[in-house]
């Protein structure tokens, strides 16, 4: 239950439904949902922990996101996954390609329906799929930590697109037949290329929605 009050409340927080310097109390948040105090105090020690918020005496106060932040989150993922890359390069991948090509069919099925959630959840797959390839314990670690908050951003982005710019999912899925093409191929120049691509491309076509209160609403309110 925690974990549920902890994640509807992160995506409050980083659409910026609830504003930096918020104070949420807990009595206040256990009549908003419906749950005693426990669950809401295990929910805002997660939320503490992404740095989301800062904890008080008998609640919290909102840190918020910044696109600052947003960007250095980017930069994690940046030196996770290239170096997880690097280290595929050297090993077998026949099962790891199978398991990607699987996904981004299912990437496909989900434009073809305007599906926005089931999309962002698939790419998180396809990457976290390749970050546990290689069974590296404390880049899991890492990649866990991060999670949470990189799932609310990328659903809140592609539902973005989902609505001003739906041409925009076939350069996405483009981008991703390159990366699964640089594993077959071993090719390191193709997976600097395709990676980097990827990244730069996803906060080059991000610009405008953070600092937009009404998209982001609009991405925080959206239903298929």
């Amino acid at each position: 239950m925690g974990e549920r009050v902890a994640t509807d409340l992160r995506m409050r927080i980083i659409s910026h439904d609830i504003e930096k310097g918020t104070i949420l109390s807990e009595n206040q948040l256990s009549k908003e949902y419906q749950v005693s105090r426990s669950p809401i105090r295990d929910a805002l020690k997660l939320l503490e922990k992404e740095d989301l918020i800062e904890l008080k005496k008998m609640g919290a106060e909102v840190i918020g996101i910044t696109e600052k932040d947003i960007a250095e989150i980017y930069d994690v993922r940046l030196m996770i996954e290239s170096f997880v890359f690097r280290r595929i390069l050297k090993k077998d991948n026949e099962k790891l390609i199978h398991e990607l090509q699987k996904i981004l069919e299912m990437m496909k099925i989900a434009i073809k329906y305007k599906d926005a959630n089931e999309f962002s959840f698939k790419d998180i797959e396809f990457h976290e799929t390749i970050i546990t390839s290689i069974q590296h314990r404390h880049i899991g670690i890492l990649w866990s930590n991060l999670k949470p908050v990189v799932e609310c951003l990328i659903l809140l982005d592609m539902r973005h697109r989902m609505q001003h710019n739906y041409e925009d999912f076939d350069r996405i899925i483009y981008n991703h037949e390159l990366l699964i093409q640089a594993i077959i191929e071993k090719n390191e120049p193709l997976v600097e290329e395709a990676f980097y691509k990827n990244f730069n491309d996803v906060q080059k076509q991000s610009e405008g929605l953070w600092h937009n209160p009404e998209s982001l609403k609009r991405a925080s309110d959206f239903h298929e």
